[in-house]
């Protein structure tokens, strides 16, 4: 991702934000894509490495996590909610 010259950015730039924000900026975003948006979330903090595929698992969205070195890319696919 992050090497690519063509590479998108991140739809959340969480990098340098400490827990709780990465998960609020991205709960924030996904309220307003519909189902089965990919939304990338980039993020240093070494709490996102929990908070973000718990909150995930709770919304019913996949996440798939890559080390990118200097953070981590969250790759969050938007399922619907659970009742």
């Amino acid at each position: 991702m992050n090497g690519e010259p063509d590479a998108p950015g991140p739809d959340v730039d969480a990098r340098g934000l400490r827990c709780p924000l990465p998960v609020i900026r991205l709960a924030r975003l996904a309220t307003r894509l519909p189902p089965g948006h990919r939304v990338l979330v980039w993020a240093t903090d070494p709490a996102a490495a929990a908070d973000i595929p718990a909150w995930c698992r709770m919304r019913g969205h996949t996440v798939t996590v890559t080390d990118e070195g200097e953070h981590a890319a969250y790759a969050v696919v938007l399922g619907s909610a659970p009742d």
